[in-house]
């Protein structure tokens, strides 16, 4: 599990370092990890009305940016469906 999280937090790190603040994922960071991250994970993760539902579901301050604890929101609900364990 440990490779796992540090996996995710490198890839966190990567895709928020590509444009303004180095500790969030802006809109365009966020399509771009999710639709080469979790391209089969994520239903129509290239569809920018798709990108811009679940960010403003996970943008819990409605700053138009996900901090990591925001981010990992995701992270739960998608292992959550994929291991079986949602209603």
């Amino acid at each position: 599990m440990e490779s796992a999280i540090n996996t995710l937090v490198s890839q966190f790190k990567t895709f928020a370092g590509k444009d303004g603040s180095a500790s969030t994922l802006s809109k365009d960071e966020f399509k771009s990890l999710v639709v080469s991250q979790l391209p089969t994970m994520v239903k129509n993760a290239g569809d920018a009305g798709v990108i811009d539902k679940l960010m403003s579901s996970l943008d819990q301050n409605n700053d138009g940016e996900l901090t990591f604890q925001e981010f990992w929101t995701l992270i739960g609900s998608v292992a959550s469906k994929h291991g079986g364990f949602c209603k």
